[in-house]
This record gives C-alpha cells, sequence and structure tokens, in this order.
C-alpha cells in the first residue's frame, strides 16, 4: 500500500496529511514531541486571506503589499497564486473545524497588522495557531488512514541510492526517543514540514522543537538551500529578564499601540496628548511609524537599544480602550498578568527576536525539493511550510502570510500526490549502522557548545551585520561544527546531538549567505553596506 510520510505536525503537515488520507492514501507522520508543539500552535496574529475571488480591488491590493514588502525577491507568480487560492483554502479550514473569530452578524472579524493596507487577516482572538492546530489535530487522530508517532526524532533522510541525490529519497532514519532506538520508517514520498530555526539564536518566539532539522537533512540529502540569510525577527517579544521572549502580536499594534524609546515615553506623558504616536522614533525609518514592516520595525528597535544603551523599548498602549484590549487579546492579557503587567495601564518591555526563517529548501509550484546545482526536483521529496522557500515572501515575509502559503503549499502538493499517484518503484531502504558506537557519557560538552552557537548568532548574525562579524561567526561555527561531528562520530544518537549537529549546520548556511551579499534587502541589513547618503 502507497505511503505518504510526513515530519512535522504543524499546519503545513497536518493540512497534507488530511487532505492525502481522505483520498485513500495511508499517512505516517512523526514528530520529535507532542503534536501541539509546533510554531503554529503559538501563532497569535492570524491568516491573511481574500475570501471573496472577485474583489480583485482587495486580492490586488494583498499582492501588492506582499510583493512591497519582499523587497524586490518575491515570485509574483507564485505570490499571485497564493493569494488567490486563499479563499478556498480558508473554506478547507472552516471545513475542518477552525473558528475563527465573527461578529454578532455572522460575519469575520478582520484584523490589520504590518505592511497590510486593509484588514484581510482572520483570526481566533489572539490564538489563531492553537486554534488551528486544534481542529487539524483533532481530525488527524481521528482518521483511520492516519498514524502519529509522537517523540519521534527524524535523523537524516535515506537515499534510494547511496550518494545519489538525484534518484530520490525512500524513508528516514528516526530516533525513537522512549526507547533509544534509532528506527527505519519507509515512505514512498517524504513531506518535510519541520518549521523553522528560531532556536540557533539566544532570544526566540520560537518553541524549543525550532532546531532546523528539515533544513539541515535536506542539504546534507543535496537539496538546494537559499536565501538563508533572511531571518526576520519579530519586533515585539516581551522581555522580562530570566524569561524566555514572548511574542507580543503585531496586531496589537494594528489596534492602536505605539512604539516608544524611554525618552519618548517620558515626553508623552509629560504632555496631555492623546496618542502617543508623534513621539515614536520608528518615525525616523518610516512614515508609518510603529505600523511599518517588520524589518524597519526591529532595525528601528535594535538601532535605538544600541544608542541609549537600553535592553528594550516600549509598546504603550495606556491610550487604547483596556476592556477592548482585554476582549481582544486575553491570551496576551492572561500572560502579562504574571509579570505584573496589564494591557491600558503598563508600558510593555519589548525587543526584537528571532521569529521565522524566511529561506530553506528551494521548491517548486508543488512543494518538490529542488537539487543543489540543478532545477530539477529530487525524487520522492518534498517541503511544505516554513522550511521550505517557494518565493512568496522574497527578502521579509509580510505579517500573517506564513499560515497562508503553508495550507496554500500543503495543498498543491497533496493534490499532486494525489493526482500523480507514488510511482516510485519499491525498495527497501538501509537500516541505520550503530557498530562500535557508545552512549554519550557526558553531556556537558554539547549543553556549552550550543551555548556558544546561540552567544554567536545573537551577536554576530543579529538584526544588523558587519562582514568583519559575519566571517567570525563563520569561524566559530566552523569550529563547532569540527567538535559536535567527533562527537557524533563516536557516539549513539541523542536529541541533544542531533539537534546541535543541525543547528549548528544552519548557522553556517546563515552566516555564510549573509557574507556573500553585497547589497542591503529585506531582512538583511549589513551596516558596512549604508551608502552614505541613507
Amino acid at each position: 500500500m502507497p505511503r505518504v510520510l510526513i515530519i512535522g505536525t504543524g499546519i503545513a503537515g497536518l493540512f497534507a496529511a488530511l487532505r492525502l488520507a481522505n483520498n485513500g492514501i495511508d499517512v505516517e507522520i512523526i514528530t520529535k514531541q507532542r503534536p501541539k508543539d509546533s510554531s503554529t500552535n503559538w501563532a497569535q496574529g492570524g491568516i491573511a486571506a481574500i475570501l471573496d475571488k472577485t474583489d480583485l480591488d482587495e486580492i490586488d491590493g494583498h499582492i501588492k503589499d506582499t510583493l512591497n514588502a519582499g523587497d524586490g525577491l518575491c515570485d509574483e507568480e507564485v505570490v499571485r497564486m497564493v493569494v488567490q487560492e486563499a479563499g478556498e483554502r480558508i473554506v478547507d479550514l472552516l471545513s475542518i473545524g477552525v473558528e475563527f473569530e465573527r461578529d454578532k452578524e455572522g460575519t469575520f472579524q478582520l484584523a490589520q497588522e504590518g505592511g497590510h493596507s486593509s484588514r484581510r487577516i482572520l483570526h481566533a482572538k489572539d490564538a489563531t495557531g492553537r486554534e488551528i492546530e486544534r481542529a487539524l489535530t483533532t481530525a488527524a487522530q481521528k482518521h483511520e488512514r492516519i498514524t502519529m508517532r509522537p517523540n519521534t526524532l527524524a535523523i537524516d533522510l535515506i537515499q534510494r541510492q547511496h550518494k545519489s541525490p538525484e534518484k530520490g529519497v525512500c524513508g528516514v532514519w528516526a530516533l525513537d526517543q522512549e526507547t533509544n532506538q534509532v528506527e527505519t520508517i519507509q515512505g514512498d514520498a517524504v513531506v518535510l514540514a519541520t518549521g523553522g530555526a528560531g532556536q540557533l539564536w539566544e532570544k526566540t518566539t520560537n518553541p524549543s522543537v525550532s532546531t532546523g532539522d528539515g533544513i539541515a537533512m535536506a542539504y546534507r540529502t543535496g537539496a538546494s538551500i537559499i536565501n538563508m540569510a533572511f531571518v526576520q525577527f519579530h519586533p515585539t517579544a516581551l522581555m522580562i529578564e530570566g524569561e524566555r521572549p514572548f511574542l507580543i502580536t503585531e496586531a496589537l499594534r494594528g489596534e492602536g499601540a505605539v512604539l516608544l524609546d524611554h525618552e519618548g515615553y517620558k515626553k508623552w506623558k509629560s504632555t496631555n496628548e492623546e496618542s502617543p504616536s508623534m513621539h515614536s522614533f520608528t518615525l525616523k525609518a518610516s512614515p508609518l511609524g510603529s505600523m511599518s514592516t517588520r524589518d524597519v520595525v526591529a532595525r528601528a528597535i535594535d538601532q535605538r537599544c544600541a544608542e541609549s544603551g537600553e535592553s528594550h523599548v516600549y509598546l504603550v498602549t495606556e491610550h487604547l480602550d483596556k476592556q477592548h484590549l482585554d476582549e481582544r487579546f486575553p491570551m496576551i492579557s492572561e500572560r502579562l498578568k504574571d509579570n505584573g503587567l496589564e494591557l491600558g495601564i503598563d508600558p510593555l518591555p519589548v525587543a526584537p527576536a528571532a521569529h521565522y526563517i524566511v529561506g530553506g529548501i528551494e521548491v517548486d509550484e508543488i512543494g518538490s525539493a529542488i537539487l543543489k546545482d540543478s532545477k530539477n526536483p529530487i525524487p520522492g521529496l518534498y517541503a511544505i511550510g516554513e522550511v521550505a522557500c517557494t518565493g512568496m515572501h522574497g527578502a521579509n515575509r509580510l505579517a500573517s502570510n506564513s499560515l497562508l502559503e503553508a495550507v496554500v503549499f500543503a495543498h498543491r502538493c497533496s493534490t499532486h500526490l494525489i493526482q500523480n499517484g507514488l510511482s516510485q518503484e519499491p525498495t527497501a531502504p538501509d537500516g541505520w549502522r550503530s557498530e562500535g558506537l557508545d552512549e554519550l557519557k557526558e553531556h556537558g560538552p554539547i549543553a556549552h557548545d550550543r551555548a556558544a552557537l546561540n552567544q554567536t548568532m545573537r551577536f554576530e548574525v543579529g538584526v544588523s551585520r558587519r562582514f568583519l562579524r559575519l566571517q567570525r561567526a563563520i569561524r566559530r561555527l566552523r569550529l563547532l561544527e569540527k567538535e559536535i561531528d567527533t562527537i557524533w562520530k563516536s557516539s549513539l544518537p541523542s536529541r541533544e546531538i542531533v539537534e546541535l549537529r543541525n543547528m549548528i549546520l544552519v548557522g553556517i548556511l546563515v552566516a555564510e549567505d549573509a557574507n556573500r551579499r553585497d547589497e542591503n534587502r529585506g531582512l538583511h541589513y549589513n551596516k558596512d553596506l549604508v551608502r552614505d547618503d541613507e
């Protein structure tokens, strides 16, 4: 019986699994923690979509906003395709059981975020990702053709013919974290839906599973990895000393929240002005101020913190209606109370944190992974969601476009597999070879190396960059790569080793791509490339 193996349980992986299973294809899904431990589950803002395909003005507006945010590197055909298919994919999500926020008349409540010229974002208050994950996971767990295996960590893809990526892949070696045994899991097609790599940085909004596993596995298999320099730092992560950054959705700024530095906040409080917007330091970066695109706002905050020596700026909501904010953003409201803060009353300390990898595995219009130095697809290997680079986001992802891109490409990928069949010849993949390997006795060096990686990425490959820092990062990461390779070759796999091996490789790909670039564009900003007139 043909079987598709999907790695990852975010919106992309689960949506593809359900579509495949509903069309008679058996699906096995593996994920290294619980199904809900995905970036989808953490997404607050929403999913951008024009529901009415006949509203050409709104469709053109969404396309234009996406292209503007992408700063000249979007694939316009892909952008147009994703935006035009949005309404149908929303209908699909609704049919699965996703419940977006509606008003009393039953009309969808639409939000607006930075870079969008109108309200077009469907949401479930400030927990849209959690709602989507709930509905998809529930449907997948009930489906008789879907097998879900939690606590199963993919280690490497299995090539059909060793050292011949053009022959395709036929499965994956994976670590069962309950038995500590490496298993060979076969698939007539393998779909990578592993998410991003935010854990490379010390400060990130991503869950602990976001360690770049899919990108690293695909690279080692021979796939083309592109645009890795474009890393999106979410400009407004709540920064409380000793705690993990907590994302404050861009939709809060869409409701009127304003970014102020310490000086600007004091000035505004000393006046009787209703709105603090004219005191925002972000106006120096863009006339849109706090509602500029994420790359502009993140750089403005980073620059202001560097100038002032402060670790954060403030997101101010005191001028807004507290009751409305609490009702619109209940999850954020409850989280803030844990730190003694309240919407509509207290200024919120925020700073940028690693949020989304815009680059990734190069794919075509159906999600097929592309072979390095070739335009040919790798047979049997697909990538969807954040792990893939489709051309949709260009040099900078527009807010709330990621969930949309994920579901559109999950649909296109699964449709291709349904319509074209799983035509690869049967094969018996090689088993994992572990002769002579010992269990890792001392985990201290692994923890130390991971801390060194996080520090290097934070200070050398952050929001703003310089050539000397990028080159220093590459040297340090290459040294870490040699150290972990020595451990890898002598030890049985563990989650700590597998993840660190992957993160170091992805860190190198980010730093090297950034070091090669000779212009500032989108999310990549090198101070050495700033013109005198800028």
